[in-house]
């Protein structure tokens, strides 16, 4: 491809054009290798980018940069949100069951279920091998629970605190980011799929537990 000297549209090099962009050369020349954004290779080798290609690769992803700062703001709410709600519900009725040394295990497995959102609504789709992690969590969850004798809308009721917390920040999260309300709908969809999952392993772990032996 032959610069045109006549064209409206200037040229700049990689780093100029990573840049204008506000990425890293490394990430361009690999958007470029990718057939993500044209580019025009001099008879050195060496990469240009045309201003007006580099205008329309911005504003197709200022929506993703916008979804990616959410979720930071996200997970910081959740963090702080957390914590507020353990502290004011350190004596609710089902939180009594356990002791000390059980409330830090359910503390720990709360923070693995956070880390495996937070990977998986930075996703657009997939993560099968997410929701399987969040499988193991609501079995153990529900181990826990059938160790201790409690039924399961016991064991459920930690769970669902979660679910309402990680809920509640996402629908405040407009306000807290001043983004629009339409970015929360990827969130809500992701976190509602990843929360259900972890429920229903709840669930079915406590039906199989419960069915009856088969006689030999």
């Amino acid at each position: 491809m032959v610069q045109d000297s006549k064209s409206p549209s200037p040229w700049l090099g990689l780093n100029e054009a990573a840049r204008q962009l506000g990425v890293h050369p490394a990430t361009l020349r690999r958007w470029a290798d990718d057939g993500e954004i044209p580019a025009m290779i001099t008879p050195g080798g060496h990469r240009r980018f045309a201003l007006a290609e580099l205008d329309r690769f911005s504003e197709e992803h200022q929506q993703l940069r916008v979804v990616a700062g959410i979720e930071q703001v996200w997970a910081d709410q959740v963090l702080d949100e957390t914590r507020r709600q353990i502290s004011a519900q350190r004596n609710a009725a089902w939180l009594s069951p356990f002791d000390e040394q059980q409330r830090e295990h359910k503390r720990d497995l709360g923070r693995q279920l956070l880390n495996i959102t937070l990977k998986y609504i930075s996703l657009k789709d997939g993560g099968e091998d997410l929701l399987e992690s969040a499988r193991v969590i609501g079995r153990e969850h529900a181990v826990d629970g059938l160790r201790m004798n409690l039924p399961l809308v016991e064991a459920l009721k930690i769970v669902l605190f979660f679910r309402d917390t990680l809920l509640n920040v996402t629908l405040q999260l407009p306000e807290v980011a001043h983004a629009k309300t339409e970015v929360n709908a990827p969130l809500l969809r992701r976190i509602s799929t990843l929360l259900a999952t972890v429920e229903l392993s709840v669930a079915e772990t406590y039906d199989q537990a419960h069915q009856p032996t088969a006689s030999r």
